[in-house]
């Protein structure tokens, strides 16, 4: 008995040193001190294993272990699956591990949040998602999460992103990828140079990838992660989708199955809406001025939901309940509007890109389900008319910032077509300033301007004419933030949209704008337009930098001087040259209480090296300078 107790004795602490191992290992002091450095949160691992069963069957397993050490790293859990009709979670769980690494609450299915996909309808109440909704008690905390989906949409295999965002750190993370011989499965690498990631296993049916000890970047101005980080993309040739069995080797015949077999039958409409837009359009010829009547009438008439595509499927909801209901996705406002569009035969086709302030392409050599977003193309001799569905105020054919130059892909019946979208140049750009101002004998500022803004700086300014007042007041005032105690006396806009032209006209005046000591007077001569945003200092930038749109500014301004006083100090005129931009101001006189103020700043867009970043930053720093440019004046 005694050797018997004993060896009970043994095995029981053994098995307690090993359940506090288990426990142990999640320790945050487990992480390395160079993977912490910089890091909202680490990732400790996150695998992803796919099994692509058949050509409409796939299981996506996810196991993450993620620490986070304080509020803004708790979007690197990324703890959420969606599901609909053809998507079932099957399982999820998390438990959360304190900084010692013991567990300190476990969360399982019936504890996720459940919810609709779209708020406020019950239209796609089968695209759901589900999430983890978890408020820490204190930081640093660890989270384990383990969940597995099944899909019969096997045209769309997630993205595999060995490092997550800025300031998170990778410990390891890795990916199992196993698929039949016969689907044509493929991949193609994006930013891996520079990372330690390793394909492991490349045969006929598996893929296998590790990455490990990836360091947290600082984020730097005017580079996106989608620039920088490495991701994978992997799809079929022979896939599965809406309960179409699909097959594409180019995107020619990857369109011509989705207007075929997705698109088919989604665009009937009822014989009175048929009618209707008929007489709506009457006995116009032009198929642009057609589309015009036809958009306008959509503007009106619906309203936009919000929900990507991918998350509430990709067929898109049927043209008749869109006219009954008068709201719907991106999907369904642009299949509305090209049915109306086919009553009067106008032909259109739908535009699968992705929708984003930051211009993000198709990515054109490799055929696979991508794109958030959908929008509306109409030939028009060499090229098409572009039409944002989703829009109640944008004028007809304008793209502003959110679909503008980049790759897209046009779904005709013939097949799919991968085109680029409006580009705006620089100086398509435009905001052009004519305005006055008068100061007194105090140093009191009155004045008016007016301001025409084109191009995607229109997108910046169009949304005021339905913002309320005490919005209104406030774009002003950060606007114009130079100007101390503003007062806005009157504000009015014209919105020309057959132009694309939106024009700001307002009147102000601000007490003490000029500094008054004894017999001097001085103050900024560029009231309206200075350029206050410096551009970050980085010591040793590591990327590369992007200025996406490039743009022209132009203000031309007349000055009243008070009188009694003379001009002690007048800046001279400025010119400034450089491959990212142009400058110039010069200051006209034209009597003694009147001055001419001309500014131009035009800056290129392009792509720049790292090395070249600090010239921009000091190219900046000196039109920054310059817009600071004080005039000095002297009591007579």
């Amino acid at each position: 008995m005694k050797i018997t107790r004993n060896w009970f004795v043994i095995v029981l602490l053994f098995f307690l040193c090993k359940l506090q191992a288990q426990k142990n290992e999640y320790a945050v002091s487990l992480i390395a001190d160079s993977l912490k450095e910089n890091a909202n949160a680490v990732i400790r691992l996150n695998q992803l294993d796919i099994v692509i069963s058949s050509q409409k069957s796939m299981t996506i397993r996810t196991h993450k272990i993620i620490t986070v050490f304080n509020e803004n790293g708790l979007s690197a859990i990324d703890a959420f699956e969606n599901y609909d009709k053809t998507t079932s979670v099957k399982s999820v769980e998390a438990k959360i591990i304190n900084a010692f690494g013991n567990e300190i609450k476990k969360i399982k299915k019936k504890d996720f949040k459940d919810v609709s996909a779209i708020s406020g309808s019950t239209l796609f109440s089968d695209a759901r998602y589900i999430y983890l909704d978890y408020t820490p008690v204190q930081y640093p905390f660890t989270v384990i999460y383990d969940s597995e989906v099944e899909t019969s949409n096997t045209a769309f295999i997630p993205n595999w992103f060995p490092v997550k965002d800025f300031l998170v750190g990778t410990e390891q993370s890795i990916l199992n990828v196993s698929y039949p011989d016969d689907l044509g499965f493929k991949s193609k690498e994006f930013n891996f140079s520079g990372f330690n990631i390793q394909k492991t296993v490349d045969t006929n049916t598996q893929l296998s990838y590790k990455a490990a000890a990836i360091f947290a970047q600082k984020k730097e101005p005017y580079c996106a992660a989608s620039t920088i980080f490495p991701r994978l993309m992997m799809s079929l040739e022979k896939f599965h989708l809406e309960g179409e069995d699909g097959t594409a080797k180019s995107w020619k015949e990857f369109g011509k199955w989705y207007y075929d077999e997705i698109l088919k039958g989604t665009t009937q409409l009822s014989p009175e809406t048929v009618n209707k837009i008929k007489a709506l359009v009457g006995d116009e010829k032009d198929p642009v001025s057609k589309a015009r009547i036809v958009y306008d009438y959509v503007q009106k008439k619906s309203r936009y939901v919000s929900i990507q595509v991918g998350i509430g499927g990709w067929k898109p909801m049927l043209a008749n309940d869109v006219d009954r209901l008068g709201y719907g996705d991106c999907k369904a406002l642009t299949n509305y509007t090209r049915a109306l569009l086919d009553v009067v035969d106008v032909p259109s086709y739908n535009t699968i890109l992705y929708g984003d302030t930051y211009k993000r392409d198709i990515i054109a050599d490799f055929v696979s389900i991508q794109g958030d977003h959908m929008i509306l193309a109409i030939p028009d001799k060499e090229g098409y008319i572009w039409l944002e569905c989703t829009s109640q105020d944008n004028p007809f054919g304008y793209q502003g910032k959110f679909t503008d130059d980049r790759s897209v892909l046009v779904v005709k019946p013939t097949g799919g077509e991968i085109v680029r979208t409006k580009v705006y140049e620089d100086k398509d750009n435009l905001q052009d300033s004519k305005g006055t101002y008068s100061i007194d004998e105090k140093g009191n500022l009155s004045g008016n301007i007016t301001i025409a803004s084109e191009g995607f700086q229109y997108s910046n300014k169009a949304g005021l004419e339905n913002s309320q007042p005490n919005q209104k007041e406030m774009h002003y005032k950060d606007y114009w933030s130079s100007i101390n105690n503003l007062k806005l006396a009157k504000i009015n806009f014209y919105n020309d949209k057959k132009k694309v032209v939106f024009v700001e006209d307002v009147t102000m005046n601000a007490a003490s704008y000029a500094t008054v000591s004894g017999a001097k007077m001085i103050f900024v001569i560029n009231a309206y337009n200075q350029n206050t945003g410096a551009v970050k200092r980085i010591r040793n930038r590591k990327n590369p930098f992007e200025i996406q749109r490039g743009y022209v500014d132009v203000d031309e301004i007349a000055l009243m001087l008070p009188t009694g006083f003379a001009i002690e100090f007048l800046p001279s005129n400025f010119e400034l040259n450089s491959k990212f931009g142009e400058y110039k101001t010069e200051i006209l006189k034209k009597d003694t209480n009147h001055l001419v103020y001309r500014r131009t700043l035009h800056i290129h867009k392009g792509f720049y090296s790292n090395t070249e970043y600090d010239q921009y930053r000091l190219f900046m720093e000196q039109v920054s300078r310059n817009d600071n440019a004080k005039i000095i004046l002297t009591k007579i």
